[in-house]
């Protein structure tokens, strides 16, 4: 039986009304984590399952009903660096909202953000791949965000939408990133004006009722579910290869995600403080709701095919694959119908911590075998592909659905 959804349970509230009906929650996803241990301290406590964007979702509604869109899709196109001003032409009350969404939190701290670059340029061919096939990968078997993604616009051209996602990684690995002349809030700015389109749009689909648990997509605890996909899986992943990462570099990484959080529109009341509350979260929403859908499985697969473009011997299917089920486990890649490769499975569970170490200097190791060089090959040629700026990359308001 699929997830309750909000315009079953106000049905069936009766005489407990929105308000109780909106506070039923089943025990498998009643909201526990506690606000503070958010980077705001405190907060109302609201399950983030009924909380979207309450000032992006009904402007960008009036700006797709009053037909303004092609305009400011026109107009943003020019709009590419942090300190830029807005571009002349924009509708007032989009330019109102804009113009305060791309102001950074009080708690901004410089400092850590300056420190996260430090961090970038150490692990940036680990983020690389994990940004690509950990994270990607997983976003595959997240039900609630394959749906989403297959059937709105960008699941109809796959491409593109990996290359607006990849996008986000590469802006925020950039040692700029957040600075007037970087691109991350103007990224984080379009990307929350895209969301609150689909939320729009998506309903309207009539493919949606069909297969969605809720009426309105990406809530806020979807949205904190696709976070946990990002900085805390790849976090774990670090920690679990044994990577020697300072304290203060792992606090300013989680940093520079906690503003991304709080750009893309997430409530402050909902971001983890440190990564301990990051896990904690990850472990209620994330882990639990990871599942096999048809549309995650298509979705897989066209993953799976990007590297052919960037191949030179190095990213094939198979080998991609492997990786996939190497970072992700067994379970999953039997979700997504990825096969065994008799010869890169065995290889990556045997040589990949040895790998990590002469890398990270840990094993002295001056003849390094063969394996451990295509490692290093691959984690190269992945980050090409999944962080690559080959093209311009134009993020835009969708005006439509996924074309049946």
């Amino acid at each position: 039986m699929g997830e309750l959804s909000r315009r079953n349970m106000l049905k069936a509230g009766g005489a407990l009304g929105a308000l109780g009906a909106l506070s039923i929650a089943t025990p498998a996803h009643a909201w526990t984590w506690s606000p503070r241990g958010s980077v705001a301290g405190a907060g109302a406590g609201l399950d983030p399952r009924w909380v979207w964007d309450e000032e992006a979702d009904p402007l960008v509604a009036a700006l797709l009903d009053r037909g303004d869109v092609p305009r400011v899709n026109e107009l943003l196109r020019t709009w590419t660096k942090n300190g830029q001003p807005l571009p002349a032409g924009l509708p007032e009350d989009l330019r109102a909202f804009m113009e305060r969404a791309r102001q950074l939190p009080a708690w901004a701290d410089q400092g850590k953000l300056s420190l996260a670059v430090e961090f970038n340029k150490k692990r940036g061919l680990y983020l690389g791949v994990l940004y690509g096939l950990a994270s990607g990968m997983m976003s595959t078997v997240i039900p609630k965000e394959a749906r989403a993604v297959y059937y709105s616009q960008g699941g109809a051209d796959m491409k593109d939408r990996i290359s607006k996602t990849a996008k986000l990684g590469y802006d925020i690995m950039s040692q700029n990133a957040y600075r007037p002349d970087g691109e991350m809030i103007v990224t984080c700015v379009k990307t929350r004006l895209v969301h609150a389109a689909v939320r729009h749009l998506l309903p309207q689909s009539p493919h949606w009722p069909d297969v969605a648990d809720e009426d309105i997509p990406i809530s806020q605890r979807d949205m904190m579910v696709t976070w946990h996909s990002l900085p805390t899986t790849v976090m774990q992943k670090l920690v679990a290869w044994k990577v020697p990462i300072p304290a203060g570099e792992s606090e300013a990484f989680l940093h520079s995600w906690q503003l991304c959080a709080h750009m893309l529109g997430i409530k402050d009341e909902y971001i983890p403080a440190s990564w301990a509350e990051a896990n904690s979260q990850a472990e209620q929403v994330l882990t639990p709701v990871l599942a096999p859908t048809p549309e995650g499985v298509k979705l897989a697969d066209i993953l799976l095919n990007l590297g052919s473009s960037v191949d030179a011997g190095i990213l094939s299917k198979p080998i991609l694959g492997a990786f996939t089920r190497f970072m992700l486990g067994d379970e999953i890649a039997g979700w997504l119908k990825i096969p065994r490769e008799p010869v890169w499975d065995p290889l990556l569970r045997l040589s990949w911590q040895p790998f990590i170490a002469v890398r990270e200097g840990l094993l002295p190791f001056p003849l390094a075998p063969e394996a451990y060089w295509l490692f290093d090959e691959f984690l190269r040629k992945a980050a090409l592909l999944f962080l690559s700026e080959a093209r311009p990359i134009s993020i835009e308001i969708p005006q439509t659905n996924r074309p049946s």
